[in-house]
């Protein structure tokens, strides 16, 4: 696989980011209203508008909301824009996995390089300084890290001193800290065009995860560290920390 590298460094103004909003959020229907998980309250906002702010933050202008479950919910409480963010859809007409959902969206897409972001977690980490990272070191696709206590629940990315991703390790492999894919992407759109991307699967579901990332780390990924807070909303008890994590700084 051969993916044209040494673009030069794009603004994040000029930036689009996808965020995955489809998700339907069954493990929550204990705690949270029958809602897409991106629309799950937190503080008296959805946890999406959380996001949104970060991005609006970093001065990026353009958002592709790829929704799934109930996304007219999602458009009908966002609409076309959010603060100076303007925002596009890309509804998936059936299931179509984290992979299938980034590749639907790509025509809408405004930049050569995507910010996908998964729709269920957040990272406080340094968006300007994850692009430019990525940027210096030429990769066809960059991973924000960070850095857990227990790594079980998620799997460990494991990379090379200069920042190469030399495998993923499944979930509950290997337990204590370890670093872990953060969900936020930097990824050149040619990724997409790869024979890679054209994964068929029994349901004919694509996934990020599992089907894609593992086969372009021949084209280059890299796994930028931050020690940026993470939090990922998948469960009751993770989303029990909501609340904490997004209080006010005292």
């Amino acid at each position: 696989m051969t993916i044209a590298m040494g673009v030069a460094q794009t603004a994040l103004s000029e930036t689009t980011a996808m965020i995955l909003a489809g998700g339907l959020g069954t493990r929550l229907r204990s705690v949270v209203a029958d809602v897409p998980k991106v629309l799950a309250p937190v503080r008296g906002r959805p946890f999406l508008a959380w996001l949104l702010d970060k991005l609006a933050r970093a001065g990026l202008r353009h958002v592709v909301l790829c929704t799934g479950y109930r996304g007219e919910m999602v458009q009908q409480t966002f609409g076309a824009c959010y603060q100076s963010v303007s925002i596009d859809y890309s509804q998936e007409p059936a299931p179509l996995g984290t992979g299938g959902a980034l590749k639907q969206a790509l025509p809408l897409a405004r930049s050569q390089t995507i910010l996908a972001l998964n729709g269920d977690s957040f990272c406080d980490a340094d968006l300007a300084a994850f692009q430019a990272w990525h940027t210096r070191h030429e990769f066809a696709g960059s991973l924000l890290l960070t850095e857990v206590a227990d790594s079980s629940r998620y799997g460990r990315v494991q990379s090379t001193n200069d920042g190469r991703i030399r495998r993923f390790d499944e979930k509950g492999k290997d337990s204590g800290r370890g670093w872990i894919n953060a969900g936020l992407y930097l990824l050149n759109r040619d990724l997409f065009d790869d024979h890679s991307a054209q994964t068929d699967t029994s349901n004919g579901v694509i996934s990020l995860e599992r089907d894609l990332l593992p086969r372009w780390i021949e084209a280059s990924l890299g796994g930028c560290p931050s020690d940026g807070k993470f939090l990922d909303i998948g469960t009751p008890e993770s989303f029990a920390a909501t609340d904490q994590f997004f209080a006010p700084a005292a």
